[in-house]
């Protein structure tokens, strides 16, 4: 939806006619992919009045670009309206008009909101490889009512929707139909000035209620890779060197909630600090930001995580989002599951106190202060990409000098070196954690965690066909404490009984590694597959700058995705996948075999049908992780169908409702949720959607806690849990110009459950019969009754956001959090925990963020 690749679409260009370069159908045929077309842009003596009309005098003379095909939803079909693009420049800016020719012009959509933000509306799309290196480039998006969107992309299709330039685009509205006029300033793209420059150049159109999509040149659905199809822009001659600095300093004004020594106390306080790009030169850039704050982001969303895993939770913040994807090195993550496991997680930087429910009453509100990050970004001719991070946080204390957060540095290098036009390529990447540890933080913290990492890929057959692969070494130093409680957390759990893993108390050091190997067709009409092997070892640890939710594991997984993306009586795409996928300890316990299928389907008026389910559990296999830490534990088989539909985007109200059911352990494990949405657009400037999550989890065996008695006996204990979960999400967004938006966001959370029929583990968790698994413990009232929760749980941002100039930006901001929990299920239904929370004292935050944009 936010430009080409973010349809999840693998797209390739074809050769249309009435072009400079014509490809011969016969080597196309067979496999050669056909020549770039070729526009030229106009030199303009006078710069043109971004006004949307195109009555200057450079566009009188600008050859039209006129070839436009119809992509989506039958490739290469021609298009139902006429396009028309001409394309001019001068030494500091590129200019383009778009002519998007509509008979019906009251029926063009556009709709009002917040930059950035999509939606369901007319859109013209620019994209620039300005490096022409076929791998990156910049995406440039206006809708007819003048709402802008901008990304930067890397890998050839991937895309980073933090990156924010400084540009300008004007749309008018027509007896015609409707135009757009670019002024984009040659400062915000990376190229390097010669004698006559060359861009990689592509314009899309998208008419939303045709569900059409036209593009010069055509875009195919059959050849992977997006920038690498782009046409290219010729005549860029005397371009200058983009400026050397941007910087955009701000002041932010702030009143919040926090606890100290046990009690809620308002704190205000006002800070300064900036952010500075600095070209160093024309292909190497320097990002930098000092004493950040982002207020202005949204809060997590509520859950409650009753599993061995650690909850995975998005980066909002824009400077480490920004650039993110040339800083990505996928662990465990294939076409059949991914779990955002990478070597690299950015919200380590500047988290939340690892110590403080430790040594304090209760947890800080406020996260780990960034005192300074910079990041280095260099692209160079060769097809050499470097990318460096570096951060410092400042060691968090208590009331006592009691240290939550030791001062911490953190680094990542990350190199990537494209061979033949980027169709194969070689990497590496390193990552180091340098913590200030001291007497009360060394016992629970490593001193330092390093991490190194090789990658290649490779395409071949006419670039349908990839292999790949990496290799990745960790290495981690502390204190024997600090050590110990590494190679026993749930990432590793080296005490597990059964494991036959060297659990090692002197250890002051941590060593593993993790090697990957993918082979599948990521290009064709129909067919695509992929099928991976990947292994991580028993002491493989990223988690100090990284994500992993697991070590000492070894999966195999095949995907085999059908397509059909040309528009049929019935339907305009449809899609089905087959999955299958093994996991086993490194030793070689098998943990899963699981077959999963779905389809997804999008008929001619624009609803959406999804379906599937999973077979799991298919043979003998064990859960290593049930008892945290204890024995495996033998697992049943379990069937998982799931459900959706969704409505027409182009309307006034679009509807959802998806549903999901699980059935396991000879049917005394079940689940259901349902997840009804409610999207409401009105007047072009209001839009609101209204959410709810409902599920129940029945577990029969849910892991309740391990004690150790007089003996020295480990009793692993479960027992029978019956959850309800129900949250609400509520947005509301007013638009006032492109510029001048109002967002409100809220969701309560309420999560609860009643325990009871408390048992252990036995001497046989392995046994077939799933009740010879389990033993009684404890006395009949305590096995009974073992308790409940109730865990409630309150977010609310309300966000006014005004670009008074371009680049600079006003921000005020409402925050507010309520969390509570309680021993026991208790007798309320939603509304009236929903009360309870509201009667919770709350943490608020009043901030008021400036900024203003400098380039000289």
């Amino acid at each position: 939806m936010l430009g080409i690749a973010s349809i999840a679409l693998a797209l390739a260009m074809q050769t249309p006619q009435n072009v400079e370069a014509r490809a011969d159908s016969a080597v196309a045929k067979h496999g050669a992919l056909p020549a770039p077309l070729r526009t030229v842009a106009t030199r303009a003596a006078q710069a043109p009045v971004i006004d949307g009309k195109d009555d200057d005098a450079v566009w009188r003379t600008a050859t039209p670009i006129t070839d436009f095909l119809q992509w989506n939803p039958t490739e290469g079909k021609a298009p139902t309206f006429r396009t028309e693009a001409k394309v001019a420049y001068d030494a500091a800016n590129l200019y383009v008009f778009v002519r998007a020719y509509d008979p019906h012009p009251d029926s063009i959509i556009r709709i009002l909101e917040r930059r950035d933000t999509f939606t369901p509306s007319d859109m013209i799309w620019l994209f620039v490889d300005s490096y022409h290196d076929h791998r990156t480039g910049y995406e440039f998006g206006v809708n007819a009512a003048g709402v802008k969107m901008d990304q930067a992309m890397y890998d050839d299709g991937r895309e980073d929707r933090a990156w924010d330039a400084v540009w300008d685009a004007v749309t008018t509205i027509d007896s015609l139909g409707w135009t757009a006029e670019y002024r984009i300033p040659l400062s915000q793209l990376r190229y390097v000035p010669s004698g006559d420059n060359v861009f990689g150049f592509t314009i899309d159109r998208d008419i939303y209620r045709l569900s059409e999509r036209v593009s010069w040149p055509l875009f195919r659905q059959s050849q992977a890779g997006v920038v690498s199809q782009f046409g290219e822009l010729h005549g860029l001659a005397g371009l200058e060197a983009p400026r050397r600095f941007e910087g955009t300093p701000y002041t932010v004004a702030k009143a919040s909630s926090r606890i100290i020594d046990n009690r809620y106390t308002t704190s205000t306080n006002l800070t300064v600090g900036g952010d500075l790009k600095y070209r160093v030169a024309p292909n190497v850039t320097i990002d930098a930001t000092v004493n950040p704050d982002f207020g202005q982001v949204e809060a997590d969303p509520a859950l409650l995580n009753l599993t061995a895993y650690e909850s995975f939770f998005d980066e909002r913040r824009p400077f480490f989002v920004s650039g993110a994807g040339l800083f990505r090195f996928d662990v465990n993550c294939s076409q059949v599951n991914c779990n955002n496991e990478g070597l690299y997680y950015s919200r380590r930087i500047g988290r939340t106190p690892q110590l403080a429910g430790l040594y304090g009453d209760t947890v800080p509100l406020q996260p780990t202060t960034i005192l300074g990050a910079a990041k280095l970004l260099a692209r160079f001719q060769d097809g050499l990409t470097v990318s460096a991070l570096d951060a410092v946080s400042q060691r968090a204390a208590g009331v006592r000098d009691t240290t939550y957060e030791p001062q911490t540095n953190y680094a990542v290098i990350r190199a990537t070196q494209d061979l033949r036009n980027g169709n194969s390529a070689f990497g590496a990447m390193l990552t180091a954690v340098n913590r200030g540890t001291d007497q009360w933080s060394s016992p629970y913290l490593a001193n330092s965690a390093y991490v190194g990492a090789v990658d290649f890929r490779h395409r071949f057959l006419a670039n349908r066909y990839e292999i790949s692969g990496s290799l990745d070494a960790s290495r981690l130093e502390g204190s024997r404490q600090a050590i110990l409680a590494t190679q026993t957390d749930a990432v590793h759990y080296f005490q597990r009984p059964d494991a036959g893993l060297p659990l090692d108390t002197t250890r002051t050091t941590l060593g593993g590694d993790a090697e990957e190997f993918k082979f599948g067709k990521v290009g064709g009409e129909h067919l695509m597959f992929e099928s991976a092997y990947q292994r991580r070892s028993a002491g493989f640890e990223i988690n100090d700058l990284g994500y992993l939710r697991r070590a000492d594991q070894q999966s195999w997984n095949t995907w085999v995705g059908w397509f059909d993306r040309r528009a049929t009586k019935y339907y305009n795409r449809l899609q089905w996948n087959n999955n299958w996928w093994q996991y086993w300890t490194t030793n070689g316990l098998p943990l899963e075999a699981a077959y999963n299928t779905n389809m997804h389907i999008t008929f001619t008026n624009n609803w959406s049908w999804h379906m599937g389910g999973t077979i799991g559990q298919l043979g003998e296999t064990y859960d290593d992780r049930q008892a945290r830490g204890g024995p495996a534990v033998r697992q049943d088989s379990y069937i998982a169908p799931w459900a959706g539909v969704s409505g027409d985007d182009r309307k006034a109200v679009v509807p959802s409702l998806f549903f999901n059911y699980f059935r396991g352990s000879v049917g005394r494990n079940s689940s259901v949720s349902l997840s009804p949405e409610l999207d409401f657009k009105m007047s072009g400037r209001f839009s609101s959607s209204i959410g709810v999550n409902w599920s129940r989890n029945i577990s029969d065996n849910q892991w309740y806690g391990n004690t150790t008695d007089a003996a020295n006996i480990v009793h692993y204990t479960f027992a029978h849990l019956d959850q309800y979960t129900t949250s609400v999400t509520m947005r509301l967004n007013y638009t006032f110009t492109p510029d001048v938006s109002l967002q409100a966001y809220l969701q309560p959370f309420v999560s609860k459950g009643t325990f009871t029929d408390l048992r252990q583990l036995s001497a046989t968790p392995r046994a077939v019969n799933y009740t010879d698994r389990y033993a009684p413990y404890g006395d009949a009232a305590t096995s009974a009754q073992p308790g409940g929760f109730n865990f409630k749980e309150f977010q609310s941002n309300l966000v006014f956001r005004w670009e008074y100039l371009p680049g600079s930006t006003l921000f005020i901001v409402w925050n507010e959090g309520r969390q509570g929990s309680t021993q026991g299920q208790g007798n309320n239904d939603f509304g009236g925990d929903v009360r309870d929370l509201m009667a919770l004292h709350p943490a608020n935050t009043l901030l008021v963020k400036s900024s203003y944009w400098l380039n000289w």
